[in-house]
């Protein structure tokens, strides 16, 4: 795992470097990755420990074909059902799996697919995340977008068609503060029906000021739910602090935020725990915020600048088929989202079983919608991407191919009066 992850780069100064080998090998160089930082705020909530008694407690290779059988079996999913549904004793019963899926799918989001675009609008970083082509080690072309690149990249794209944005930065609070994001969501209020935020976490407060700039719906990767493992990946900066990540979603809800989005990275650590966790942190939170729209992404390690070794391991299309389809089946109401990480014919093939939201017209740099979207050559300067995606799509084209896959393409599904 280390060699996958740990390169150097030869831009690095030798102090640079020293220190990030010091992080790397000395675990006492790096700060308690459970203990709050000044200024993070701090919320009492049963949820986590909730959802980490159950993944801790989850031994996968216990479950038979039987149980698999039962909950496929079971009107309602319960939690003991999911678990076998993300079992290996449930590889075999794939094909079933996938068409109870596609019963939940089309009974509560009939043949709708919705579609956005994320917006990068600066990758500076001050965490070193291993994985990661944000990393602050990591020798790549930073840059910021001013207010004028950000409306005319949103002026691009909503050109288009595209009806929802998803605004996201590198996580650096000197280089992107609070008020800087707040006035991107402005702008894009301006340009689009729904505005959706991917952003370093904050305070309640923080998230109330974005919900009253104009932001809806807030997405926090928890990456890995495996708390030892996850300190062995953030080795620097505010994301190192694992509960505070984990508690960012209740705190955009108690900020005012109509919805949330819940994802692990898979293949960072043990990808049936990462899955069984992050639904359970939307099942939790459901239940404790019913009038939340919540939703789920189920993305995997792709490869990124500096370090093309990067890779999900272990989790297969199948397995992440199956993922999917246990999600599904497990929460019926909720949104999943496929992102462009994955295939074309994957993502062709999913939406039709168990994803309703996908991404199109995809740029994970700076500053480049218009040639993306345009065709045009320039000699502008931009910021390098975060991860090489692999479904590069078109707005236009993944409109028409949704349609003739027999979905109905959704710009918008909700109506401010």
């Amino acid at each position: 795992m280390e060699n996958q992850f740990f390169v150097d780069s030869k831009h690095l100064s030798p102090e640079a470097l020293a220190k990030k080998h010091k992080l790397e090998t000395d675990p006492s160089s790096r700060k308690n990755h459970m203990e709050y930082l000044p200024g993070m705020e701090i919320i009492e909530s049963d949820v986590c420990l909730q959802v980490m008694s159950q993944m801790n407690s989850f031994d996968y290779s216990v479950y038979t074909a039987r149980d698999v059988r039962a909950a496929l079996d079971h009107e309602t999913c319960s939690i003991e059902d999911f678990k076998a549904l993300l079992s290996p004793a449930a590889e075999p019963f794939l094909e079933e799996m996938a068409q109870k899926a596609r019963t939940e799918t089309s009974r509560h989001f009939g043949n709708t697919v919705y579609l956005f675009t994320p917006l990068y609008i600066a990758n500076y970083c001050e965490n070193y995340c291993v994985y990661c082509g944000f990393n602050c080690y990591n020798h790549i072309n930073r840059m910021k977008l001013n207010m004028a690149e950000i409306e005319h990249e949103m002026k691009v794209i909503a050109d288009s068609g595209m009806e929802e944005i998803l605004i996201l930065t590198g996580e650096s609070r000197a280089q992107s503060d609070v008020q800087y994001i707040g006035e991107a969501v402005k702008l894009a209020r301006e340009y689009f029906r729904m505005v959706g935020l991917e952003i370093y976490p904050v305070n309640t407060d923080e998230y109330k000021y974005l919900h009253e700039c104009g932001a809806d719906y807030v997405t926090v990767f928890q990456e890995t739910y495996d708390a030892d493992k996850y300190e062995t990946l953030h080795l620097l900066g505010h994301k190192r602090v694992w509960p505070y990540r984990f508690d960012a979603q209740e705190r955009a809800l108690r900020g005012g935020m109509r919805g949330v989005a819940f994802s692990a990275l898979l293949g960072l650590s043990d990808f049936r725990k990462d899955a069984l966790a992050s639904a359970l942190h939307v099942y939790y939170l459901q239940r404790k915020y019913p009038h939340a729209e919540m939703s789920l992404s189920c993305p995997r390690l792709r490869p990124i600048i500096n370090n093309d070794k990067i890779t999900p391991l272990d989790v297969g299309e199948k397995q992440l088929c199956q993922i999917l389809c246990a999600y599904r089946i497990f929460l019926p109401f909720v949104g999943i989202t496929v992102s462009s990480r994955e295939s074309a014919d994957f993502r062709n093939g999913i939406v039709k079983i168990a994803a309703t939201k996908v991404s199109a017209g995809v740029s994970t740099g700076i500053g480049d919608h218009e040639s993306k979207y345009t065709g045009k050559e320039d000699d502008v300067v931009r910021g390098d991407e975060q991860f090489e995606i692999d479904d590069d799509r078109s707005f236009e084209t993944m409109y028409k191919d949704m349609s003739c896959e027999g979905l109905q393409p959704v710009l918008n599904d909700y109506v401010y009066v």
